[in-house]
């Protein structure tokens, strides 16, 4: 009922997600270059480059965990272990963000992080793998006949 939407929500969101930090990251690595200023010594190139670098891998990140949650999607399946893996460490990011978010930017940006860590754990949740129910040892199939284990019936 509910996973799909969700799923297609999570896609959606980290999608958004990795071309905003991409940009965001992109952005500051402009300024510093702009700035030519020095930070402690460092060299501005290798902050703005670095910083540029950083979004990229960031973006690109999120941008493979939208994908995983894309093909939940689609397929109405739970995510290979790979991918839970990679929605896991996604919803550890997001808390952690949502940590650091209060103290420097507020709680709206607390807010929206906890509301993507909790879309997260949703699409985690709701694709649980149920355990197989395996069948009593006891019960035999009753097609052919009894085996006898060699001996002549009586």
């Amino acid at each position: 009922m509910v996973r799909r939407p969700v799923a297609w929500v999570v896609a959606v969101v980290l999608f958004a997600e990795a071309v905003g930090i991409a940009a965001v990251q992109w952005f500051m690595g402009v300024v510093v270059d702009r700035q030519d200023m020095s930070l402690a010594g460092l060299d501005p190139d290798v902050m703005s480059l670095s910083s540029k670098i950083g979004g990229i891998v960031f973006g690109l990140y999120f941008g493979l965990c939208g994908l995983v949650a894309l093909l939940v999607a689609l397929r109405d399946r739970p995510a290979s272990t790979l991918g839970r893996v990679l929605l896991i460490s996604a919803a550890v990011v997001h808390g952690l963000l949502g940590a650091f978010a209060w103290g420097l930017v507020g709680w709206p940006a607390f807010l929206f992080m906890m509301a993507v860590l909790t879309l997260i754990v949703l699409l985690l949740m709701t694709y649980e793998e149920r355990p197989q129910v395996a069948e009593p040892a006891d019960v035999r199939p009753e097609s052919g006949p009894e085996p006898t284990n060699g001996a002549a019936p009586a």
